[in-house]
């Protein structure tokens, strides 16, 4: 908890000659969060109590979430300060390496990790999930550089480069992909080569166009696949990011603060209705799912409320056929949303 880690938030403040604000999006499995708009408001009120500081540092874990909320955080947090840091004690993957792009500096340790930019798309119009037949809301995420990769491949591996093949392609992707997705996919890579580019050379600066070209082209396509793990190393030596290491003392305390906030966001931890009921049959559960906070600030976190119960329904059958016993665990919400703790 919060307490637990105070004395750490204050040594690493003053060991970077910062003001420290941690953000975690938890990636429990079956309780996934991610980077959302929702969080802009949290993050202004954190920055009102801290105040115009020299140096902020961002102690970052997230597998991604939204681009243009990552790219406003960037903007956001810039207003309150001259120079602008992130700490990475693990993940900071795909809008988490956009944020990444827009600081001064990353603060890597040896297990953090960058991550491809390419985003995919969600909307009640992509394709039906194949994997949930009986769910027509189940929809499969459409990746823009697949949709690339497709056209790629139809000229590049089966040499299909006149207008009249490339017509055929697209309409046999359409038929797949509703168009508007298409519209869609084509909006997203424009849009997120543009943020990237706009951060990098706040980062870089505007004389490395060449560098910048360089890392926004491994970052959406080069590097072949979404969960690609970019460690610090390359990172530093082959993108040419203003990466650093942490020595040892402050690599024990960054890893003391991310074991303690993933042991308090269950990290490790699946959330399984069935074992969470145990031997109950009803059970009233709380679900920690993101934290945001500082010493000024306190604690802002999202969670999730709910009554898990467990239900038995007989169906009966034409006899001899003997009744079917269906066992069942209900998840009713009673709460989702922030809120905020002071920590006093």
């Amino acid at each position: 908890m919060f307490k637990d880690r105070l004395e750490n938030y204050k040594w690493l403040e003053q060991k970077r000659a910062s003001k420290l604000i941690v953000y975690f999006t938890g990636d429990r499995q079956g309780m996934e969060t991610q980077i959302a708009p929702d969080v802009l408001d949290y993050f202004s009120q954190q920055l009102d109590k801290i105040g115009k500081v020299n140096k902020i540092s961002l102690f970052l874990y997230t597998r991604g979430g939204d681009t243009m909320a990552a790219y406003s955080l960037v903007n956001l947090i810039r207003q309150f300060c001259e120079e602008f840091e992130i700490i990475i004690p693990s993940k900071a993957r795909s809008s988490g390496t956009i944020i990444s792009l827009g600081a001064d500096q990353i603060l890597m340790t040896k297990q953090a990790t960058l991550g491809p930019i390419d985003p995919s798309l969600n909307s009640p119009l992509n394709p039906q999930n194949p994997q949930a037949p009986n769910n027509p809301l189940s929809r499969i995420p459409v990746s823009v550089e697949s949709i690339q990769g497709y056209f790629d491949l139809a000229k590049n591996e089966l040499k299909l480069n006149d207008e009249g093949n490339f017509k055929e392609v697209l309409v046999n992707l359409a038929e797949k992909v509703h168009p508007l997705v298409l519209g869609n996919v084509y909006r997203s890579r424009t849009q997120i080569q543009m943020v990237a580019r706009k951060l990098l050379q706040k980062q870089l600066g505007d004389t490395q166009e060449d560098k910048i070209d360089k890392i926004i082209s491994f970052l959406c396509s080069d590097s072949g696949s979404h969960d690609y793990a970019i460690y610090r190393n390359e990172a530093k030596d082959d993108l040419g990011l203003a990466i650093e290491k942490p020595d040892d003392e402050q690599y024990e305390k960054i890893k003391s603060v991310f074991e303690d906030i993933q042991n308090e966001l269950k990290l490790l931890e699946p959330f399984n209705p069935e074992i969470e009921l145990g031997p109950n049959n009803t059970l009233l559960y709380q679900c920690r799912r993101v934290i945001l906070e500082s010493i000024e600030g306190g604690t802002d976190v999202f969670i999730s409320e709910g009554i898990l119960t467990r239900t038995v329904q007989t169906i009966n059958q034409t006899p001899p056929l003997p009744p079917l016993i269906r066992r069942m665990i209900e998840n009713q919400m009673k709460f989702e949303g922030w809120k905020h703790e002071e920590n006093v």
